[in-house]
C-alpha cells in the first residue's frame, strides 16, 4: 500500500513539475517587451506591417510578448537605429537594407539601379540563398537578420520642373539616402545629392533646403511629401527591400520557441506588408496625382538613356560584393525573369 501511494505521489509531482515547465509551447515562451521602430510614416506599408506583426506576436504569445511601435523615425533614423540595436538600446527595427553595406559592403548589391524591374524578380532574389546569405553575414556585427520586408520601387519628385529626360535633372539638390551609392548615382545624373535621414525630409523640402527627394509612391503620400513638391517622375530606378532586424543582445535572452515565434510572425507580416504595398503603390500615384502633382512617366527609351549615364556606378559598386554572390544573384535574376 505504501509503495502504491509513494509512486502514486511521485507520479503527480513528476506531472505538476511537467506542466509548470512547459512540455507545449506555450509554456515556453516568458514574458518580454519588445520595442519595434522605424523611420516609416504612420500608415505607410512599413508602419502597417508592423502594426501586423505585432498582432501575430500577440497572439501567438498568448500576449506574453508585447511589441512597443515607434513609427515616423521617433527614436531615430535608419542609421541610428543599427547602433541602438547593437547597444541594446532598441530591441528591433525595419531599415533599408542598402544601408547595411557600412557594415558589409555585399549589401550594396540590393541597391544597385535599375536591378530589379518586377516585385516578382526581386522576391526570388531576397527570399532565396543570396538574401539569406546577406542576412548572415551581420551576426559578427551584432545583429540577427529575419527577413525582408519592402518599400517597393523608389519615383523622383522635386518643387522645381517635369523630368523627363536624364538632362531634366541636372542642377537638381535631391535629398538622398544616408548611402554612398544612392550619392554617387544622383551626381551622377547631374544632381547635388544631399544625404539626410528620413524625419528630416519634409522640413528641407519645405524650406527649399533641397528641390527634391526619391522615394516610393507611398512613402511619399503617407508623408505628405505632396504638400511641399509639385512634380512626381515615375523612374522606378531602384527597389527597395527592408531588412527586419533584431539586436544580438536581446536575441540572446530568447530561447527557441521564442526565437522560432518571432521569426515565423516576421514572415508572415512580410507576405501581408508587400501585399499592402503592391496595392497601394499604384493607388498612391492615382491620389498624387489627384491632390495636384504633375506625373510624368519616363519612356522606355529614356530609361535607357538613364541606364547608360549611371552604368560607371553600377560597375563601381559592383567591384564591392563577392563575385560568387554577384553570379549567383544573376541567375536568380536570370531565372525569375524567365519564369514571369
Amino acid at each position: 500500500m505504501r509503495n502504491g501511494l509513494q509512486a502514486f505521489l511521485a507520479s503527480a509531482v513528476t506531472a505538476g513539475m511537467l506542466l509548470f515547465t512547459g512540455v507545449g509551447n506555450a509554456a515556453e515562451i516568458g514574458a518580454h517587451t519588445m520595442k519595434l521602430a522605424s523611420a516609416g510614416a504612420d500608415g505607410s506599408p512599413l508602419a502597417l506591417g508592423m502594426a501586423k506583426f505585432a498582432e501575430i506576436v500577440k497572439e501567438k504569445s498568448g500576449g506574453k510578448i508585447k511589441v512597443q511601435l515607434f513609427t515616423n523615425g521617433v527614436l531615430g533614423g535608419d542609421v541610428q537605429m543599427i547602433s541602438a540595436l547593437q547597444g541594446g538600446i532598441v530591441e528591433m527595427t525595419v531599415l533599408n537594407a542598402g544601408l547595411l553595406s557600412s557594415l558589409d559592403d555585399n549589401f550594396v548589391m540590393v541597391d544597385l539601379p535599375f536591378q530589379f524591374e518586377s516585385p516578382k524578380v526581386a522576391d526570388a532574389v531576397m527570399d532565396g540563398p543570396v538574401g539569406k546569405a546577406l542576412l548572415e553575414k551581420l551576426s559578427p556585427k551584432g545583429l540577427v537578420g529575419l527577413g525582408y520586408w519592402e518599400l517597393g520601387f523608389r519615383q523622383l519628385t522635386n518643387s522645381r520642373r517635369p523630368i523627363a529626360t536624364v538632362e531634366d535633372i541636372a542642377g537638381l539638390k535631391i535629398r538622398v539616402v544616408q548611402s554612398p551609392i544612392y550619392i554617387d548615382l544622383f551626381n551622377t545624373l547631374g544632381a547635388n545629392a544631399v544625404p539626410l535621414p528620413f524625419p528630416e525630409v519634409y522640413t528641407a523640402l519645405e524650406t527649399k533646403t533641397v528641390d527634391g527627394q526619391e522615394n516610393p509612391a507611398p512613402s511619399i503620400l503617407t508623408a505628405k511629401l505632396n504638400e511641399v513638391q509639385k512634380y512626381l517622375t515615375l523612374s522606378n530606378h531602384m527597389y527597395n527591400p527592408q531588412a527586419v532586424l533584431v539586436g544580438a543582445k536581446f536575441w540572446a535572452k530568447l530561447n527557441e520557441d521564442e526565437r522560432k515565434l518571432i521569426q515565423d510572425a516576421t514572415l508572415e507580416a512580410r507576405d501581408y506588408e508587400r501585399r499592402v504595398s503592391r496595392e497601394q503603390a499604384s493607388k498612391a500615384v492615382e491620389e498624387l496625382k489627384a491632390k495636384g502633382m504633375t506625373v510624368t512617366e519616363l519612356a522606355p527609351a529614356e530609361i535607357e538613356k538613364f541606364r547608360a549615364k549611371i552604368r560607371p556606378v553600377v560597375e563601381k559598386f559592383s567591384q564591392k560584393v563577392d563575385p560568387a554572390l554577384m553570379a549567383q544573384a544573376q541567375a536568380e535574376i536570370a531565372k525569375a525573369r524567365a519564369a514571369q
